[in-house]
């Protein structure tokens, strides 16, 4: 830690500060290995909290707070840290005292890394901020300025590559400066919902959007990306020049003017979460005035005092409707499933003073409360998403533990109705646990139980204007009509068409909703073409966005500072590699949640296929792509036909 990390005069009050994220400061600090032994070491937290007392009687959380107040003031007066690097196995052991469980031996590295250490071997070259030498009039084309064109231009900048930023909104932040209807915020706690080269100073522990976009901002500006972005201009085509080895991409301004942009690398940063999906009900558009896609929310929009009426269940309408049923004269929420949501222990917790000063000025504590977050937020539930062929009761849950889980999220939706049993059949999900996106309940079990909401599980036969019509013919007097429904999320790279070799699009190639891609970022006909956020990156059994994205980008920088050293000017991953990398993506998902016949969910694209969830733990996909094997890829001055 720099003697600049180590300012800021007092640290706060410690009364808030996270007893297990304590103990691995005071292991590092001091060297004292006691504090991962009892009476110290935390027990096992139940739910998604962060287990801020371990589960330690008072007094002995008291000890430690004394001391590590004592070891924090001695390193802010110069002592120097007693374990700087910890070994892969002492991290492991520190992880699994703070977790109070067992965790795997293969996370040593990955928590090394977090923490900023490097081991010295090829495999950990800091490939995301050491400068490359770069061939002369070589660029790279990225489209959209969101959470992952921002992580990309932030690593191509640091590497010293000439890149442009092609951004259709006046500014950055993607999905975080278009989505702002009520109640608009994250389910993945923002300390780790943020990227690992620039944290922040959060105010809550969920922040809503406002803030989320301006931490977007902020990273923006801090890197000095806003000259290498062109803002109002949007990308309509790209189609990959064999003889040049270059992409042309053609874009329009905002004034409608068009040109084409060369580039000898694209990377695709677009997201799935654009464009909005409006579901096919006949007459929807026939409603008139008060018809809103939370997606696209109108500020006029006013529910003071109306009728409305809610389409969708998912994790929009779950924000959307406690934040306005206080207002609302009537709710009617038309939903086809029901989902299961977690208890949502922080939700709109400010993040006291005392905490906010550990995070801010002691980077141990902020690394270790992060490494924390990851575990329970990413790895942690996966084994229990794995079907077992002998379980009993496979039309429920999975395996005993997913039967667990059941029973905990039915115990918690029960008690958040109060006694209104007559809505647990529309409250309560007959699948297992995990089979949709595991929502964050902001109170949704609670607002359905009011006198002035109604849940409808009908399916809506039409819309006319004013009112929805259901399929038993009831007829629904509404003045809004909000639509939860999320994104087109299956057609992957849809806002723009990408042309490779040959001149093949990609939707044919994808055959429209089937898309797949190598580690979720290469595909084979498209030379120097990469996806963030592509097929099969979701982290569906939990984690951060900006995890999967930072590890992508890892992967592609490393791939070319490789071919910049064999003076290659061109790389597109062999066809073997990708198809077998794309069996073993179904092979492992036939064994887990998603491929569940109990529920319908959009993870799944037309045929049945998973195309949106990473079927890997993140601790696997970090393995993945910490180096790119360019045995792998074609790598030529062209590639040819294959």
């Amino acid at each position: 830690m720099s003697n600049d990390a180590r300012e800021g005069g007092t640290i706060g009050d410690m009364a808030d500060a996270n007893i297990p994220v304590l103990l691995m400061v005071l292991v590092q600090l001091t060297g004292d290995l006691r504090w991962l032994e009892p009476p110290y070491r935390p027990r096992r937290a139940h739910g998604m909290g962060d287990n801020p007392t371990g589960g330690l009687p008072e007094h002995v959380q008291s000890e430690i707070r004394e001391a590590a107040v004592a070891a924090i003031d001695a390193w802010r007066a110069g002592e120097p840290v007693a374990i700087p690097e910890p070994s892969d196995e002492l991290l492991v052991e520190m992880l699994a005292a703070a977790m109070g469980e067992p965790v795997p031996d293969e996370y040593g590295p990955m928590i090394a890394a977090e923490l900023g250490i490097q081991r010295g071997s090829d495999l950990d070259v800091d490939v995301d901020a050491d400068e490359v030498e770069v061939p002369e009039g070589f660029s790279v084309l990225v489209v959209g300025a969101g959470v992952s064109g921002i992580c990309a231009g932030v690593n191509l900048k640091r590497a010293g590559i000439p890149f442009t930023i092609v951004e259709k909104n006046s500014t950055v932040g993607g999905v975080w400066l278009q989505n702002r209807y009520p109640g608009a915020g994250v389910d993945t706690p923002n300390h780790l919902y943020s990227f690992s080269f620039l944290e922040h100073d959060w105010s809550h522990y969920f922040a809503l959007r406002d803030e989320l976009h301006g931490y977007l901002e902020s990273v923006t500006d801090t890197f000095g990306l806003r000259p290498d972005i062109r803002f109002g201009t949007e990308v309509r085509a790209a189609r990959f020049d064999e003889d040049r080895a270059m992409w042309q991409v053609v874009v329009q301004s905002s004034d409608g003017g068009e040109e084409i942009l060369e580039a000898n690398v694209l990377i695709s940063a677009v997201g799935i979460f654009n464009p909005p999906k409006w579901p096919e009900i006949p007459g929807l558009r026939s409603f008139g005035d008060g018809l809103v896609h939370t997606a696209e929310w109108d500020p006029e929009i006013d529910v003071t005092g109306a009728r409305v009426g809610v389409i969708g269940t998912g994790a929009s309408a779950m924000q959307t409707v406690p934040a306005i049923a206080d207002a609302v004269a009537s709710l009617t929420i038309f939903q086809r499933s029901p989902q299961w949501a977690a208890p949502f222990e922080q939700f709109q917790s400010p993040v006291p003073d005392g905490v906010r000063s550990l995070l801010r000025d002691v980077p141990l504590y902020r690394k270790w409360y992060r490494l924390r977050l990851g575990w329970t937020f990413n790895d942690r539930t996966y084994e229990s998403l794995q079907k077992d062929p002998a379980w009993p009761h496979p039309e429920r849950s999975l395996n005993a533990i997913n039967d667990a889980h059941r029973e905990y999220f039915t115990r918690y939706i029960r008690s958040e109705l109060g006694g209104r049993t007559d809505l647990e059949d529309v409250a309560i999900p007959e699948y297992p646990p995990f089979g949709k996106r595991m929502l964050m309940d902001n109170g949704w079990f609670r607002t359905i139980a009011r006198d002035h909401v109604r849940v409808v599980s009908e399916s809506i036969d039409e819309v006319r204007p004013k009112e929805v019509v259901t399929k038993s013919g009831e007829t629904h007097q509404l003045d809004v009509l909000v639509v939860a429904t999320g994104f087109d999320v299956l057609r992957f790279v849809s806002t723009y068409e990408v042309r490779g070799r040959g001149g093949r699009s990609l939707r044919e190639v994808w055959d429209d909703d089937d898309a797949r891609a190598y580690l979720g970022t290469s595909v084979p006909g498209f030379p120097n073409f990469f996806m963030l956020y592509g097929p099969n990156t979701q982290p569906g059994h939990g984690g951060s966005l900006m995890f999967i994205v930072e590890a992508q980008m890892h992967y592609v920088l490393s791939l070319i500072r490789q071919t910049f050293s064999v003076g290659a000017r061109t790389v597109e991953c062999r066809r073997d590699v990708h198809d077998r990398y794309n069996e073993a993506i179904d092979q492992a998902h036939e064994r887990m949640v998603w491929t569940h016949p109990g529920m319908q969910t959009y993870y799944r694209n037309s045929r049945g296929r998973v195309v949106v969830n990473l079927p890997y733990r993140n601790v696997d996909f970090w393995h993945m792509t910490r180096h790119a094997n360019v045995d792998d890829f074609e790598v030529g001055s062209t590639v040819g036909a294959g």
